[in-house]
């Protein structure tokens, strides 16, 4: 099939790419020029294993071209996805949908012949609805079927989720789209992924409220980490006994300091938004939201207890910036509220991530970034653990701590274990775990 993916940022670009790796002829759309120009080149603007090596791959093999001409590309095209983003308006936290109303103008007028305009970016019940009218009304010929076709694509993993995924949903008001959707999906369907069609009201609907109950139950693990600190509990156990319970399953029940990224603190605000237009309040969801905020400050308060109270002109070390490992993406990332709440309290900061420093020298200021973990220690009062990239699960503790001014490690990701860092010299402090407790992490679960 001929596709067009209007928007290559991070959706738009994987969908694009794992749909021409399916086989499909797929032109990716941008306005940045300098984008296209890097992607043209084979250099990724996001950091995402695996990216790269797909877009040289289906490249060279003329089934993944770019351009900026969206005028050029959308009418061969027999389906156009929408991919473009919906961040949070400032004003009140709303989704911004002004970008995919312009494209919707923009596609109206370049259509030719029966075309399915897909909407995959994340976007609120009713907005299929009105990416239909504008099409209408911008040209009353175009002979197009609009489809909600959200994404459930994680960071660092998005290629496997995109070709593994557990389910494909597809949010339809006419019987001609299921055809064509079927066979954009057709190598998944091979492989017995289940194809959802539903009406697209439900399926925009979907995706909301697939990342608020995700966010939830971060949010709860980690209110039962505090409780547990509190009563001498162990927080991995009892996520492992709750997640024994097959109706509750044991992913995103990692405690630790907050949730971050690009979905789940926009994608919950702008629920709790669309509930309150339809005046039926998301009180659970409401409540994430200021849980997973004040969260984000109190574990700054943690690791100046575990400095004795007090962090003025004492040099705290960072391992791990980005919201999550595997990614470059600093949005909303916790360490991002930890590392001012140190600053403000008068300490000097250093920082190491192996992918997010570029991002975050433009969001965080007046810290030192290094170039290693072993840096990070040099001379250090603390050490802070605050994202699980797979290097940090395996440091050289006795090398760490040699390094150190005051062997302190502050653990808020629980990888490692009470009896492996204290046997090293350290004082030792985790999420949820009474001291003494063990239990860390493996590897695969860390980085849920």
């Amino acid at each position: 099939m001929k596709i067009a993916i209007v928007g290559s940022g991070y959706v738009g670009l994987v969908t694009g790419v794992c749909l021409a790796d399916f086989g499909h002829d797929v032109v990716c759309i941008d306005k940045d020029q300098r984008k296209i120009k890097a992607l043209e080149r084979g250099e990724i603007p996001i950091y995402e294993p695996g990216l790269g090596d797909l877009v040289k791959a289906n490249v060279a093999m003329g089934r993944l071209s770019f351009t900026i001409e969206l005028t050029s590309a959308v009418p061969a095209a027999e389906v156009v996805f929408i991919a473009v983003g919906t961040p949070s308006r400032r004003s009140d936290g709303h989704a911004d949908l002004s970008y995919v109303y312009a494209v919707a103008c923009e596609v109206a007028d370049s259509v030719s012949g029966f075309t399915v305009v897909v909407t995959k970016s994340t976007v609120p019940v009713g907005t299929g609805d009105e990416v239909a009218r504008i099409i209408a009304s911008t040209n009353p010929a175009a002979d197009v079927a609009v489809v909600s076709n959200p994404e459930f694509l994680r960071e660092g993993m998005a290629i496997d989720d995109f070709k593994r995924p557990d389910r494909i949903v597809v949010g339809i008001e006419e019987e001609r789209a299921r055809s064509v959707m079927t066979e954009v999906y057709r190598p998944l369907c091979l492989n017995k992924s289940p194809l959802m069609f539903t009406n697209r009201r439900t399926a925009e609907l979907i995706k909301y409220a697939a990342n608020a109950f995700l966010a939830m139950k971060i949010t709860f693990i980690n209110e039962m980490a505090d409780l547990c600190e509190a009563a001498g509990g162990n927080v991995q156990e009892v996520a492992r006994g709750m997640g024994l319970d097959n109706r509750i399953g044991s992913k995103f029940l990692h405690a630790g300091p907050g949730y971050g990224g690009s979905c789940f603190p926009k994608d919950t605000l702008a629920l709790v938004r669309i509930a309150q237009d339809f005046g039926s309040p998301m009180r659970l969801v409401e409540t994430t939201i200021s849980v997973n905020d004040q969260r984000k400050r109190a574990m700054s308060r943690k690791v100046i207890a575990a400095c004795g109270g007090d962090v003025r002109g004492k040099t705290i070390g960072v391992l791990g910036l980005t919201f999550k490992p595997n990614t470059d993406d600093m949005r909303e990332a916790p360490s991002i509220d930890i590392i001012q709440g140190l600053l403000d309290k008068g300490a000097r900061v250093v920082a190491y991530d192996p992918q997010g420093i570029e991002a975050a020298n433009s969001m965080i200021e007046n810290i030192d970034y290094v170039s290693s973990s072993y840096a990070v220690a040099d001379n250090a009062d603390a050490l802070v653990l605050i994202t699980e990239w797979n290097e940090f699960h395996s440091l050289d503790l006795e090398r760490l701590r040699k390094a150190m001014k005051s062997p302190v490690l502050v653990d808020l990701r629980n990888v490692y274990s009470h009896e492996e860092v204290t046997s090293q010299g350290f004082a030792y402090f985790s999420v949820g775990r009474p001291v003494g407790a063990d239990g860390a992490l493996g590897v695969s679960e860390a980085a849920e």
